[in-house]
């Protein structure tokens, strides 16, 4: 896959992180992960379409108002790529900040295991 098609994976990926309506952020999980696809960080886990939304929301009740972005670029090796991104209150600094490893297939992401790079607390 090229790099221009992960590109835009990743960039859905975060938009989903930041869909605070159901129906949209769900539309985003559909688009960007496969059904039996699965995620885990040292914080949470989420199997399937349903699961991964489900974290999602989790996410955005503990932080609300707050918006992930991507930093930097991604990297790829086969079906493979490597991202970073932060978190941050809206027009504020990071507050966390992580790198995410994401295995691909068929155009969608199948695994991704994510690790903080910093957060509260650390």
């Amino acid at each position: 896959m090229s790099q221009q098609p992960l590109d835009a994976l990743v960039d859905t990926y975060i938009a989903a992180w930041n869909a605070t309506a159901a129906e949209e952020r769900a539309t985003l999980v559909a688009r960007t992960w496969t059904p039996k696809a699965s995620y885990v960080d040292p914080m949470m886990a989420g199997d399937g379409h349903a699961g991964i939304d489900e974290m999602i929301a989790g996410c955005q009740a503990r932080f609300p108002g707050f918006r992930f972005t991507r930093r930097g670029k991604l990297d790829a090796h086969g079906d493979n790529i490597r991202f970073s991104w932060d978190l941050s209150p809206e027009g504020g600094e990071p507050v966390a900040g992580g790198t995410d490893f994401a295995v691909i297939e068929d155009g969608r992401m199948r695994a991704v295991t994510g690790f903080l790079d910093f957060a509260p607390g650390q």
